[in-house]
């Protein structure tokens, strides 16, 4: 495979005698200068999440960010999909959102029946006051869907800089060893029962509590459980010159992680490709994964899945750009990785999440990553889960991750499937599916 630079931000890749252009990300003037020049005035340089907007209907107050109804000042305590139903009307209150809208936005491609919806309506309209008779909040539009119509108001609850430390429990980090000899490091934090979160691209146990990209998730997952995560081999604070990259030696790696941390059994959490990893593990002991939650988690890898040679060429033009342009100072071969994992990320998420990458693995490791990500193959694996599961995937996510998703949940027997409004893969704390996720987790795994 040969590759010379197009004009612009393009980049001509000729394979096996065919030639396509791959073009990478466009960004803002602000996401570059962020990223390249960290000489900015300091005004420019700090990031503000935007203001958490409250919307005030009648006696009630909806916040979506903090995933509270509250009336009369008191919250009311509702199902997650009344929730959801009523935030995507008040957001949608200019016009009338169909039924067919509403199903799929709060319940994806889960098979419901209309009578799901009519039952979440009417539980929406007992805890904001309304009844089916006044309809003086929610209007219903027959044969066609339900409106919101009572006068809302706006207001912002100020604002909080994303560089405010997030209060964070101490972590202890220690290191154990693989039978193949690679040491690995992992770290516990928090108090409760054992939540173990299989590895996944890219950590680094010690940077992971200073960074945007990572602070808020070890925050919300320690709050009420004993946080263990470690760095994969050849990332991290793990060995980086390691001789196998492959699915069973990753799960071998988690077998050797648990039996350190002196686990017997826990909740067990995949992310990306770590939820094939977790599924492995979850297939092999499953005496010991009370519950498992997988987030834009897939089946197969990108090689596996391609259908077409325009799909597979695309797939090892990605791997190799990865090989010959990860080390180069000039992020633009690393944002890539950025507009598929926070595709809305603000200017600073872009800035860490690009030294993350760089901090955590070389450029040979992010390409024999990729490499085996790639082959990953899970299909028959899945079918033998046992244990209660939650699929979880940003609906909007780029390329087919939210279908790979919904595969994966038909996979796996009885699991449950909760798409999220968002478009993200790494869920930024700014971004309202993040309180959605962590809440749905803590119910699941109570």
């Amino acid at each position: 495979m040969a590759y010379r630079l197009g004009g612009g931000r393009s980049i001509r890749l000729s394979y096996r005698g065919r030639s396509s252009v791959v073009t990478m990300p466009r960004l803002t003037w602000s996401h570059e200068a962020r990223i390249r020049n960290r000489s900015l005035e300091p005004e420019a340089c700090t990031c503000w999440h935007a203001s958490r907007v409250i919307y005030a209907f009648g006696e009630c107050e909806l916040d979506v960010d903090r995933f509270e109804l509250r009336r009369d000042g008191t919250v009311c305590k509702v199902e997650p999909q009344v929730f959801d139903v009523l935030a995507l009307l008040v957001r949608e209150r200019g016009r009338v959102v169909t039924k067919e809208e509403i199903l799929d936005t709060v319940w994806g491609d889960r098979f419901v029946s209309e009578s799901a919806l009519t039952s979440r309506i009417k539980a929406l309209r007992r805890a904001v006051g309304d009844t089916g008779k006044t309809q003086q909040i929610v209007r219903t539009v027959h044969g066609r869907g339900y409106q919101f119509v009572a006068e809302t108001g706006e207001r912002t609850d100020g604002r909080r800089s994303s560089t405010e430390p997030v209060a964070l429990p101490q972590q202890e980090i220690r290191f154990c060893t693989t039978a193949d000899g690679v040491r690995l490091a992992y770290a516990t934090m928090g108090e409760g029962p054992p939540l173990v979160k299989a590895a996944n691209w890219l950590t680094h146990l010690d940077y992971d509590r200073e960074t945007v990209v990572w602070r808020h998730w070890l925050a919300g997952l320690s709050r009420h459980h004993r946080l263990v995560r470690y760095d994969e081999r050849g990332c991290g604070l793990s060995d980086w010159d390691v001789p196998d990259f492959s699915l069973d030696a990753w799960v071998h790696d988690l077998e050797t992680v648990i039996d350190a941390a002196g686990l017997d059994k826990f909740a067990l959490l995949g992310i990306s490709q770590g939820g094939a990893v977790a599924i492995s593990y979850a297939v092999r002991n499953p005496e010991r994964v009370s519950h498992l939650v997988l987030l834009g988690s897939f089946a197969q890898g990108r090689r596996k899945r391609a259908r077409t040679s325009e799909d597979a060429e695309l797939v090892e033009a990605y791997i190799e750009l990865t090989r010959l342009g990860w080390g180069r100072p000039d992020p633009q071969f690393r944002h890539m990785f950025m507009s598929r994992f926070l595709p809305e990320g603000t200017q600073e998420e872009w800035q860490e999440f690009d030294e993350l990458q760089r901090r955590s693995t070389s450029a040979g490791n992010a390409w024999r990553f990729l490499n085996e990500f790639a082959d990953i193959d899970v299909t028959d694996i899945a079918t033998r889960v046992s244990v209660p599961t939650l699929v979880a995937c940003a609906r909007r996510e780029p390329g087919d991750v939210f279908e790979e998703s919904r595969r994966l949940a038909s996979l796996i027997p009885g699991s449950r499937m909760l798409p999220l409004d968002s478009c993200n893969h790494l869920l930024p704390e700014r971004d309202p599916a993040w309180p959605h996720f962590l809440a749905e987790v803590e119910a699941f795994l109570a």
